[in-house]
């Protein structure tokens, strides 16, 4: 297949160009986009079979979950999840930015983890898309987070629908992986924020 890199300008976003790279997410695609960490993959939660692509593409161990970005706290009490008072307390800090907060889902006891980016085009797409977006790191499993869009051409290109090239990432660090989803708080996952999530904790 093909895939179409469209340049967007953070700074000033054309809303007409993120439109179409939601439609795609709707109707089942992929497209790589930037966050404030590193470029993410991403394609509509409740499409399965693009979940499934993600999993292929990317060569991902199937045990490894796929954390969702969202735009809307709404969407933690509608996919049923447990938002404890110290989530509360987290989400309020750190949300949005580079902190993926893993949450116990009152239905099955397992936990989903969410992540509330600050990148404004992030941002834009989901509001877009209208679903949260699973989004996994743009690049094959094991290799080095992709920080611009050639990183990401030189793994996925000709695999996934589209790229949104908004330059390069300001962190460049995947984000902190805190989970609350037990008794006990747990980093999972060192990433960009964790010494400052450690503090708050205390």
């Amino acid at each position: 297949m093909r895939t179409k890199t469209i340049k967007i300008d953070p700074k000033n976003p054309d809303l007409a160009l993120i439109a179409k790279a939601a439609k795609i997410i709707k109707d089942g695609g992929l497209v790589a986009f930037p966050t404030e960490t590193v470029y993410g993959l991403g394609a509509s939660y409740f499409d399965k079979k693009a979940v499934e692509r993600i999993y292929k593409i990317k060569k991902r161990p199937k045990n490894k979950p796929l954390s969702l970005h969202v735009d809307d706290f709404g969407v933690l009490n509608e996919l049923n999840c447990d938002v404890t008072p110290q989530a509360g307390q987290v989400i309020s800090r750190f949300w949005p930015g580079p902190l993926t907060i893993i949450l116990k889902s009152k239905d099955n006891q397992k936990g989903v983890g969410f992540r509330m980016p600050r990148n404004r085009i992030a941002r834009l797409l989901i509001k877009r898309s209208g679903v949260p977006i699973v989004a996994p790191s743009a690049n094959l499993s094991g290799n080095k987070p992709p920080r611009n869009a050639g990183d990401v051409k030189r793994d996925l290109d000709g695999k996934i629908d589209m790229i949104i090239d908004a330059g390069e990432v300001e962190l460049g660090v995947e984000s902190t992986v805190l989970d609350l989803s037990g008794a006990k708080s747990k980093i999972l996952r060192e990433g960009a924020i964790a010494d400052a999530v450690r503090q708050f904790l205390k």
